[in-house]
């Protein structure tokens, strides 16, 4: 994430230093961010001379001293609450006092964070959507202890960089987009474990029908546009019939226990030897890109 991250601030101007604490990820950074530029130069997002210019604006390092000199700081390492306290405050005794500091985690509490923050006020969440290069959406999220300054500035970073923000009060467990995303996977597993379909079908349902309907109208104005009364006459009936698991479903926990995690062992629900990994991940990027360009022109 946080290399994908870097090329969106770089491709607007921003210089950026990216820090890690091993050789190996460093490499793996830069590796990955030449990648992106390569796609997205061959899909004619941008032209090979900007993509160099994007990348010169790219520093990396492993020293820490670093942080004495940023403007803005923005986390992505690893979703664990012990590693990500000890890294805010050793950072947050670094950087400069009057500086917003930002955490890229995906769910993990803002407000238990801020407990190690050197002044917290100037604390929030920015989480990134994944492919960070590619998805609009930046999710700003307000911890107990977060001043209102501190989400402005971020939001106004993040419209810096062609984001589409939206601010999340309240600190809740898994901020918006996982909450959804995750109410939506708990169903289509039900609806796999019970038979209705296959998880081909699934997929297919959402790409080619809701997926597709997300993509320009979300769920309350296609309420409206449906109709309330039609939507409270389904919801009366449906909302009983639908998944309230409170553990990860069988079909999910099968997998997790077997070591099939998907693209990253060539494995999960779909089968992804023999380069099949490298090819979707190719395929999602190419059609990620193509609704976005849609996306973008309606910011």
């Amino acid at each position: 994430m946080g290399a994908s991250m870097a090329q969106i601030f770089a491709k607007w101007g921003y210089h950026v230093t990216m820090y890690d604490v091993a050789p190996g990820s460093i490499e793996k950074g830069k590796a990955l961010a030449e990648i992106n530029q390569r796609v997205l130069v061959e899909q004619g997002e941008i032209s090979a001379e900007q993509s160099r210019e994007i990348l010169s604006r790219m520093a990396y390092t492993m020293e820490m001293d670093a942080f004495k000199e940023a403007d803005f700081v923005v986390e992505a390492i690893i979703e664990n609450m012990d590693i990500k306290l000890d890294f805010w405050k050793k950072v947050s005794d670094l950087a400069p006092e009057d500086i917003v500091l930002t955490t890229n985690t995906s769910g993990l509490s803002i407000t238990k964070l801020a407990k190690v923050v050197k002044n917290p006020g100037r604390f929030c969440g920015m989480h990134w959507i994944n492919p960070p290069h590619i998805v609009p959406l930046v999710e700003i999220i307000e911890g107990a202890e977060t001043e209102k300054q501190a989400l402005d500035i971020t939001r106004d970073v993040a419209i810096s960089v062609h984001k589409h923000p939206v601010i999340v009060h309240s600190d809740p467990s898994g901020f918006l987009l996982n909450r959804l995303q995750f109410a939506v996977l708990r169903e289509a597993m039900h609806i796999v474990e019970k038979g209705y379909a296959t998880a081909q079908d699934v997929d297919d349902v959402m790409k080619y029908g809701l997926g597709m309907r997300y993509s320009c109208i979300g769920p309350f104005e296609t309420a409206d546009l449906g109709g309330l009364d039609t939507f409270h006459r389904i919801a009366s009936y449906l909302f009983a019939e639908l998944s309230d698991e409170k553990t990860p479903h069988k079909l999910l926990a099968d997998l997790y226990n077997e070591g099939s995690f998907g693209t990253k062992t060539g494995k999960g629900f779909y089968d992804y030897s023999n380069g099949g990994a490298e090819r979707a991940i190719a395929k999602r990027d190419k059609n990620f890109l193509k609704v976005s360009k849609c996306l973008y022109e309606n910011l």
